[in-house]
């Protein structure tokens, strides 16, 4: 009968806790267990990792179909936008900024919201109007080097699985 990998990780604890916990224990017994335990996980390792791949094949599949339709929709959002334009356009340069078809109503108004701002490049801003950010570079850089920072600190690299 075929363990689970639930099951099969739960036999190596087990055999841990008798490893660091039995005194007269034989050699042979836990040399027969281990090898019926790694042959198991090995089994569900390979189909785990068969499944993993498909999924992982079925996934692609649905990133590129994603690309795909998205290159779609951006093209009829451009197409759409230039047809507003040209609308805008004429009905600018003709005059007729307001008009009702039987379908629709037509007219030109201005922008709601908050009005469109512009820093002008090179000019001297005072220091009241700026934010002021960490420079993560340089703490990284110091951090590195072993120095001892009070705000800040590297973080353990987190661990994932390889199957080639």
């Amino acid at each position: 009968m075929s363990s689970t990998l639930y099951e099969i990780t739960g036999d190596y604890l087990k055999l841990l806790e008798m490893l660091t916990e039995e005194e007269n224990l034989e050699e042979q017994a836990v040399k027969d267990t281990l090898e019926g335990i790694e042959g198991e996980l090995e089994i569900k390792a390979e189909n785990y990792a068969k499944i993993i791949k498909e999924l992982s094949a079925e996934a692609d599949k649905f990133k590129k179909e994603k690309e795909r339709l998205k290159a779609r929709q951006q093209t009829c959002e451009n197409r759409a936008e230039f047809l507003k334009e040209t609308l805008f356009n004429s009905m600018k340069i003709t005059g007729k900024t307001k008009f009702k078809t039987d379908l629709f109503s037509f007219g030109i108004q201005k922008n709601g919201g908050l009005q469109p701002m512009e820093i002008i490049p090179d000019a001297d801003i005072p220091e009241e109007y700026l934010k002021k950010e960490p420079d993560n570079k340089l703490i990284r850089e110091a951090l590195e080097k072993g120095v001892k920072l009070p705000f800040a600190c590297l973080k353990e690299r987190g661990q994932h699985l390889v199957i080639r």
